[in-house]
Order: C-alpha cells, then sequence, then structure tokens
C-alpha cells in the first residue's frame, strides 16, 4: 500500500483530499430506498465523515432483470416483484448528473455500480471516471470491457467468485491495462467475524500483483481497521444515517459516526505502520524520562560503615539516577566503606572495592 492507487482513483476530485493510502468509500446502495433528497443527505454525511468516496447503484430494470427475477429477501412492503423494486430505484439522467455534481461540489468521489451496459453509458455521460464492479457482475465479461473501455480506474468485489472466473475476470482488465484493485469480499449481510477472510488479503496481493483491498458487510468497524493494518489499499464499508432505516443494506452497515471512527482510525494505523520504531534508538531518546520513572538501590535503614550488606538492607526507590536493580546481586556480602543513611542512594563510594 503506498496511495498510488488512491492518487488515482481522486485525481478526477477537485480540492485537497489529506494524507492517507488506502482510499475509503461509503457504500449507500439502496438505503436511499427511492428517495433523490435523501441520495444527496447521503453525500453530504459520507463527505462530512471524512471518506473518499460516496458509492452507489444504478439499476435501470428493464435491462438487468426479468419480471421473474427472485427476491434475495422479500422485505418491500410496496413491491410485489424484485424487477418492481429496482424501478423504484432508478434515477434519470439529469438526478444522476445532480448526484455527481453534489459530490463534486463536496470534493468527494462520485462512483455508482453499473448493472448493465446501458447503466455504463448513462454513468459515462454524466462523468463518472472509477468503476466499480459488482461481485454478481465478475462474470459478465461483455460488462467488464465496457466499464474497461474507459481506460479509467477498476475496482472489483470477489464475494460470489472462485479463482477461476476470478482469474478471467482480472485478466480481462489486465488486457486493456486499466489501474485495478481487487477486493476481498463476502457476500453475507450482515458478515459474520469468521467469514471476513481477512487471508485472502495477502492472496489477492501475491496471485495477481495488484492493489487489494475489503468490501467489509460485518456492520462494525473492526474489520476494516483490521484490513487496514493489513495495508490495505481500498476499504468499502455500507453506510446508513441510522440504524432505525429502512431496507435490508442496514444491518449491515456503519453509521456515519462509526464512518468517521473507521477513517480516524485507518489514518493513524496507516502512519503506524508505515513508521518503524527502532527499540534501542528510541530507549536513548527516552533517557531523561527514564530516570524519572526507573528507580536506583538505596539503603533500606541506616547502615553502618563495615557492615555486609544483606539483601533485607536493599530496596528500590525513584528516581532512576543511581545504581539500577540490575546491580542487586553484585552488592550482596559486600562490605560499607562509609556509613549510609536510610533511602541514600547507594554509590561505588560507598563499597568495599
Amino acid at each position: 500500500m503506498d496511495g498510488s492507487f488512491r492518487k488515482e482513483c481522486l485525481k478526477s476530485v477537485k480540492g485537497s483530499h489529506g494524507s492517507g493510502n488506502c482510499l475509503i468509500i461509503g457504500e449507500v446502495a439502496q438505503t436511499h430506498d427511492g428517495s433523490l433528497g435523501a441520495a444527496h443527505a447521503f453525500i453530504d454525511a459520507i463527505a462530512d465523515a471524512g471518506a473518499d468516496a460516496v458509492k452507489f447503484q444504478t439499476h435501470i430494470a428493464a435491462e438487468e432483470s426479468t419480471p421473474d427475477e427472485p427476491w434475495r429477501v422479500k422485505f418491500s412492503p410496496r413491491e410485489e416483484t424484485r424487477f418492481e423494486y429496482w424501478q423504484r430505484m432508478e434515477f434519470t439522467k439529469s438526478e444522476w448528473l445532480g448526484l455527481k455534481t453534489h459530490a463534486d461540489e463536496r470534493n468527494i468521489l462520485f462512483l455508482s455500480t453499473p448493472f448493465s451496459e446501458k447503466a455504463v453509458e448513462l454513468l459515462s455521460a454524466i462523468g463518472m471516471r472509477v468503476w466499480k464492479v459488482a461481485s454478481g457482475e465478475v462474470g459478465n465479461l461483455p460488462l467488464l470491457e465496457r466499464m474497461a473501455a474507459s481506460h479509467d480506474p477498476m475496482i472489483l468485489s470477489s464475494g460470489m467468485s472462485g479463482w477461476e472466473e476470478l482469474d478471467l475476470a482480472v485478466g480481462t482488465i489486465k488486457k486493456v491495462g486499466n489501474p485495478l484493485a481487487v477486493l476481498q469480499c463476502t457476500s453475507a449481510y450482515p458478515c459474520p467475524p469468521e467469514r471476513v477472510g481477512l487471508n485472502v488479503l495477502d492472496v489477492l496481493r501475491q496471485r495477481y500483483g495488484l492493489p487489494v483491498g475489503l468490501s467489509d458487510h460485518t456492520g462494525n468497524i473492526y474489520a476494516g481497521l483490521a484490513a487496514a493494518t493489513l495495508r490495505a489499499d481500498v476499504i468499502e464499508v455500507h453506510v446508513t444515517l441510522s440504524r432505525e432505516m429502512f431496507g435490508p443494506d442496514v444491518p449491515a452497515s456503519l453509521t456515519t459516526t462509526e464512518l468517521r471512527q473507521l477513517v480516524e482510525g485507518t489514518r493513524q494505523i496507516e502512519r503506524m505502520v508505515s513508521s518503524p520504531v527502532d527499540k534501542e534508538r528510541a530507549a536513548e531518546d527516552l533517557a531523561d524520562l527514564r530516570t524519572i520513572f526507573t528507580k536506583s538501590i538505596v539503603a533500606s535503614k541506616a547502615l553502618s560503615a563495615g557492615t555486609a550488606i544483606a539483601a533485607a538492607d536493599l530496596k528500590l526507590k525513584k528516581p532512576g539516577t543511581g545504581m539500577p536493580a540490575a546491580e542487586i546481586p553484585n552488592l550482596i556480602g559486600r562490605i560499607l566503606k562509609h556509613d549510609v543513611k536510610a533511602d541514600e542512594m547507594l554509590s561505588s563510594y560507598h563499597i568495599d572495592g
């Protein structure tokens, strides 16, 4: 993780994006529930949380689905069919342009996952310049080729694919030469911790030699922070304005407050992992502080010259400006040359040579 993929994705966005190597995406999906006003509210909330990008999904029902498409979960009290639900999730081209313009004004990257070639054309026409491939579209090579033809950066989720399908998709995009990141993803909503698959990040990195990341559905910040520690180039999380909102993605989403925590935590982790500490040098730099917090050998009571020092005659007390604790074994049995007061630090002056 060197930040180059993040920079490539954000180069089309005006304004300063601060330091950071990992591209952090707040995914709205369908949590706006078809409300254009809610979609705009999400842009402001995700920008305020400090994320790099806000992501929607562009569904055109007639282009991607049939009336017989089954529900994954029958959640809508309004639509009888999933096809009808996709229709309600549609925005017009001018509405999508308004969302893109709003994101531009907030200096945040606008993304929307296309689920048909028609959706790619719409998003291309409004100026979207980074493409996200949904897990269910990895095997849709015509769609991948249509996105890749832009030569813009692409982000590929892998939640429903085995290695053979993923190899083919990555090879298809690599052949064109787009900047590409591959995300580990588990298509469960919410995803239990034991199925997150953090181990896959390193496998993806070694297998493809590409930036990698995590598309997280756990509904909390922990997996994302762990991915940051593993030097993820991209972290994508679902976002909700409130856990009381309607929709199937809400249980797998972060609140905007949690999103801010994820962003702040990731940026701190990036500083940690990119700043190795020399333990020996660090101890040397803290020499002055060490004298305050460590202890020295002192007499536990007044001792007269000629006394053979016993363990009971010694204690350890602050400050650490005298003989250190490690010298205690060397003092036992030695003869005092001079009187020592109680709590007086022992030194070579007091000890018979």
